[in-house]
């Protein structure tokens, strides 16, 4: 049965396009792990500064991975739950239109600008400077990063939820962000005022991408530099031949009339598919669009 669970983990982990499943799979595992932990390690407070980001930054400058772990690590049930859900929800779309790897910039983006809003707060704002010493955790600022997004792409675009139907998603991020900004006055304001930085960077993200800027390119090159430690690369090999004659074409008679609309084998839909996945739908070229249109009324 183990032996089962861990391929069907590892063919979702390297299936093409699965940044997003990549992500729930790992905020998962890091939750599994800290929880085991804590029936294991004798000083759990210390444990968690590890991999959740210290507020104070003397203690973080000894543990500078934290600024990303930290947005992988959850403690309360609940708290992954939502994040998952409205990760998954909101991820599908925007993957569909923009790919994997673009996803998991904005994720990580974020993340990033999350955890750098709540140092700021607490050691550069003196009424808040008392108050470091705690430590940051959780998805939410790369999550609202992502539901913001999505809602800045496409904000009529409707989802069904229980007891109110189908509801425009532009309201529902709107929704979770005036939750989070009357939140500010609560005792989690510094998970407030994270995910609201997501927002605002999953707001700009789109806007940057409507005109052809990645904000988020620089992690792409970043992961696939780190990736190239651990995956080699096949060299290319080239094989020569030699020319053939082509065979004289024949024409032919016949009653077939042309429509001056050509089907696309399915070599070039598999291929347009693959880019999908890749890239999403919008970095498709007008042909290659219209050729996915006429291969769906087939």
């Amino acid at each position: 049965m183990f032996e089962s669970i861990r391929e069907d983990l590892k063919s979702q982990w390297s299936r093409p396009n699965s940044g997003l499943q990549q992500l729930i799979m790992i905020n998962v595992a890091v939750f599994l792990f800290v929880r085991m932990a804590e029936f294991i390690v004798p000083n759990f407070d210390l444990f968690l500064t590890f991999v959740a980001m210290p507020t104070d930054l003397a203690t973080l400058i000894t543990r500078p991975w934290t600024l990303i772990t930290s947005f992988f690590t959850h403690y309360g049930f609940s708290h992954i739950l939502w994040n998952m859900l409205y990760l998954y929800w909101f991820g599908m779309i925007l993957r569909y239109h923009y790919g994997s790897d673009r996803l998991i910039n904005l994720y990580i983006l974020g993340g990033l600008v999350g955890s750098v809003s709540i140092l700021a707060l607490f050691n550069l704002i003196p009424q808040f400077e008392s108050m470091s010493g705690g430590i940051a955790l959780g998805a939410s600022a790369g999550v609202f990063a992502v539901t913001v997004a999505t809602a800045t792409l496409v904000p009529n675009q409707t989802m069904h939820l229980l007891f109110f139907g189908p509801v425009k998603i532009k309201y529902i991020a709107a929704v979770l962000v005036v939750l989070s900004f009357l939140g500010l006055k609560g005792n989690n304001f510094g998970g407030e005022l994270a995910h609201l930085s997501g927002a605002l960077i999953g707001y700009m993200y789109i806007r940057n991408m409507q005109k052809g800027v990645d904000m988020g390119a620089w992690i792409t090159r970043f992961l696939m530099f780190i990736k190239s430690f651990f995956v080699r690369t096949p060299k290319m090999k080239v094989h020569y031949s030699s020319p053939r004659k082509k065979k004289p074409q024949t024409s032919t008679t016949g009653t077939a009339k042309s429509t001056g609309k050509t089907t696309p084998s399915q070599a070039e839909i598999d291929a347009i598919l693959d880019k999908i996945s890749q890239s999403g739908y919008e970095s498709l070229t007008k042909t290659e669009k219209e050729k996915l249109f006429n291969a769906s009324k087939k």
